[in-house]
C-alpha cells in the first residue's frame, strides 16, 4: 500500500536506513537534513508501492555517488540529483514517473526524497540492492538483466556527464566514478533507467517501508527500556530480512581508514568486554566482513550492522572512532540477493575476500536475538 511521507517520519525512516544501510550509504543527519527542508518548501512525498506501478511507467532511480568521508566535509547543494534526473530526462526524450532509491542507506534513502518532494514525483518503495554496496553494477537491476546507462552525473556547480555504456554496467560504474572523483569526491546520480514492469521484476521490494519500521522500533524500545537489538530482531522476523544474530559486543580499540579512489576503505578492530575475543571488520564504505576471532561470521552480501552498544544507534563506517562501545549484528539478505547470479556481482569475490558466502542464520545457528 502507498503512503504519505511527512517531515515526522524523517527521524526513523533515517535511522533505519542508516541500519539497512551497513555502515554506508553516506550520512543519515545530512541526508534527513536535505529531505526536512525540501518536504517544509514542497509538503509530503507519496511513497508508491511497487504493486502500484504500471507497466510502462518510467522510473529512474536517483542517488549521491561517492566517498562517505568526503560529505563531512563537503555538503551538497540539494539542487544536484534533481538537474541529474532533468538531464537523463532530456536525454531520454521522456518524463519520469517515478524516482527510486538504489540502496538503503544514510544518505541514499534520502536522496529520491528530496527529488520526490522538490519535482512532486513518488517515489517507488524499493531499491536496488537492499542494502547499501560501493560499486553502481552491485545492482539487483543489473543481475536480473536491466542496463545502468544511460546515466547523468550532476556537480554542484551545474555541471552534467552523461555515460553511456551499453550493458557494460562495470564500465559505466568506472567512467562514474572518475567523474565523481574531479567533481570533489562526490556527485549525484540518476541511472539505471526503467520500466514499472522491471521494477517489479528486479527491485528489492518495501525497503522504504522496512526502513521506518525499523527506525520506529528502535526508538519505541529506547522509550520502554526494552533491549532494542531484540526488538529489532522480532520486528524483521517476518521480512525479507528475516534472520538476526548478535555477533559481537565489545570496545573499538582502532580504525583504519582512508579514502582512495573515490571510497571510503579501511579496517576496524574491537575486543570484547571481557578481553577474551577480537573482532575485526573490514569496509569498502560499507562493512564487508566480520571476524570474530579470524573467522568469518558474517559475510557480503549478508549486513553486517555495527550499533551503539547501549541505545542501539547505527554506526556510520565514517564514524567509527576508537573507544566506542558497539554491538555488531548480522541480518540476513533477501533470496533475490543470494542466488548465485547475484553472488558473481556483489559476493565476497566481487569484493576480492578471501571467504566463501554462508548464510548468517547457519554460521551463527540457534542464537538468541540479544546475546552478546
Amino acid at each position: 500500500m502507498s503512503w504519505e511521507l511527512t517531515e515526522q517520519d524523517l527521524p526513523d525512516l533515517a535511522r533505519g536506513a542508516a541500519v539497512l544501510g551497513t555502515g554506508g550509504g553516506g550520512d543519515p543527519y545530512v541526508g534527513h537534513l536535505l529531505v526536512r527542508e525540501a518536504i517544509r518548501e514542497h509538503g509530503p512525498v507519496t511513497v508508491l508501492d511497487p504493486d502500484e506501478l504500471d507497466d510502462d511507467t518510467l522510473v529512474i532511480p536517483t542517488a549521491q555517488m561517492g566517498a562517505p568521508t568526503v560529505v563531512h566535509e563537503k555538503l551538497p547543494r540539494g539542487t544536484e540529483p534533481v538537474a541529474a534526473l532533468r538531464a537523463l530526462e532530456a536525454h531520454l526524450g521522456r518524463r519520469a514517473g517515478a524516482t527510486m532509491p538504489i540502496e538503503c542507506g544514510g544518505i541514499n534513502s534520502m536522496i529520491p526524497l528530496v527529488v520526490a518532494a522538490r519535482t512532486g514525483l513518488p517515489v517507488v518503495d524499493a531499491d536496488g540492492m537492499g542494502r547499501a554496496f560501493p560499486e553502481l553494477q552491485m545492482e539487483t537491476f543489473a543481475v536480473y538483466g536491466v542496463p545502468g546507462s544511460p546515466m547523468v552525473v550532476a556537480g554542484e556547480r551545474g555541471e552534467t556527464t552523461i555515460i553511456d555504456t551499453g550493458a557494460d554496467n562495470a564500465r559505466m560504474e568506472w567512467l562514474a566514478r572518475g567523474v565523481t572523483i574531479r567533481l570533489g569526491g562526490v556527485a549525484h546520480i540518476a541511472e539505471y533507467p526503467m520500466t514499472g514492469a522491471q521494477v517489479k521484476r528486479t527491485a528489492v521490494p518495501r525497503t522504504l517501508s522496512l526502513a521506518r519500521t525499523v527506525g520506529r522500533t528502535l526508538r519505541l524500545a529506547r522509550q520502554g527500556a526494552s533491549d532494542p537489538v531484540a526488538a529489532l530482531a522480532e520486528a524483521l522476523r517476518d521480512t525479507l530480512y528475516g534472520h538476526l544474530r548478535v555477533l559481537f559486543s565489545g570496545k573499538v580499540t582502532d580504525v583504519e581508514r582512508r579514502t582512495e579512489a573515490g571510497f571510503a576503505r579501511g579496517r576496524a578492530v574491537a575486543v570484547s568486554f571481557d578481553g577474551r575475543h577480537e573482532l575485526e571488520l573490514m569496509f569498502q564504505n560499507e562493512h564487508l566482513v566480520a571476524l570474530v576471532d579470524g573467522q568469518a561470521r558474517c559475510v557480503v552480501p549478508d549486513l553486517v550492522c555495527v550499533l551503539e552498544a547501549e541505545q542501539a544507534e547505527p554506526i556510520t563506517t565514517e564514524s567509527l572512532r576508537y573507544g566506542q562501545r558497539i554491538t555488531v549484528v548480522g541480518i540476513s539478505t533477501p533470496a533475490l540477493m543470494r542466488t548465485p547470479e547475484a553472488l558473481a556481482v556483489f559476493g565476497p569475490s566481487a569484493f576480492g575476500l578471501p571467504y566463501a558466502f554462508r548464510p548468517v542464520e547457519e554460521v551463527v545457528s540457534g542464537q538468541a536475538a540479544g546475546e552478546p
